[in-house]
């Protein structure tokens, strides 16, 4: 597989779960802590907010593109939403994983309808194919 790549970006952490992040073009400049569920104080942001945020964004825009592309499925109304949530705990074997939870609502829209644009998204959407195999991606229209 190939890629014809037409966008990078550059983030620089330090101090790690407990640190700094920035993006070389300064759009993000965060502080990061720990969850509180997790032993930090919670008062800054962490890594699960951002990858949450991230894949949310990304894949109601694969949704949109792959409504685009076929005109069978149900066009993403404006007032769509992804909620994307991460769970981060222990590992049976070692070492820490990640679940999702991808929730997809198009009001007025009917539910298997939306079900057909959701897996389209799947298809199409490069946080979807980075995560496949590698934790629990679980996708509910609600």
């Amino acid at each position: 597989m190939s890629i014809d790549v037409k966008y990078t970006i550059a983030a620089t952490a330090t101090g790690g779960r407990e640190g700094h992040v920035k993006t070389e073009d300064g759009a993000i400049d965060l502080d990061l802590t720990p969850p509180k569920a997790l032993g930090g104080s919670g008062t800054g942001h962490n890594p699960e907010q951002l990858f949450a945020s991230g894949y949310a964004a990304c894949y109601l825009g694969a949704m949109k593109f792959a409504t685009s592309q076929d005109d069978s499925l149900a066009k993403v109304p404006d007032d769509a939403t992804v909620t994307a949530k991460v769970g981060i705990g222990p590992r049976s074997d070692k070492g820490f994983g990640l679940t999702v939870e991808l929730e997809v609502h198009f009001p007025g829209v009917d539910t298997a309808e939306v079900q057909k644009t959701a897996d389209a998204g799947h298809e199409i959407c490069p946080y979807s194919h980075a995560t496949k195999g590698n934790i629990s991606v679980t996708t509910k229209v609600v």
